[in-house]
């Protein structure tokens, strides 16, 4: 029993021991009173139950998400390793690039990213992503080679 009901018994208890009677106007107006403090105390207590009940369903349902985050997201502590300084990562979903033209820098969210479109560099307007052939990278891989022996 709640400390509220407590007091509207003691209340009851009260009116009880004045023998209040419905006969007189002023006494059925106390009584009246007292029915509907009873009616508050008891409503009270039915609401205090149901919040009970939602705060622990709410408890469990935090912790069945917290479950659910480790399993889904268990790969997302892999980029720890990696140096506070480093730039590459910015977001969750977000990698910043330099342009290999004009070191203009910008930033794609590779979730939206489509291999398929030609990305420009809006400041000098040239590919971020030059198409090279085969025999391209064949020349750029001997350049490299090439200044590596030097």
């Amino acid at each position: 029993m709640s400390e509220l009901s407590k007091k509207v018994e003691y209340l009851k208890g009260l009116a009880d021991g004045m023998n209040l009677k419905e006969d007189n106007q002023d006494q059925r107006l106390l009584l009246k009173i007292l029915e509907v403090l009873e009616e508050i105390a008891f409503e009270i207590e039915d609401l205090q139950e149901v919040q009970d009940e939602m705060n622990e369903y709410l408890e469990n349902m935090d912790e069945d998400l917290a479950e659910l985050e480790d399993a889904v997201f268990e790969d997302e502590d892999d980029f720890d390793h990696l140096p506070d300084d480093y730039e590459g990562f910015v977001g969750d979903s977000l990698v910043e690039y330099e342009c290999p033209h004009c070191g203009y820098k910008t930033r794609f969210d590779i979730t939206d990213f489509d291999f398929d479109e030609d990305y420009l560099c809006p400041e000098c307007e040239q590919p971020f992503f030059p198409e090279y052939d085969e025999e391209d990278e064949d020349e750029l891989d001997e350049d490299e080679n090439e200044g590596a022996d030097h």
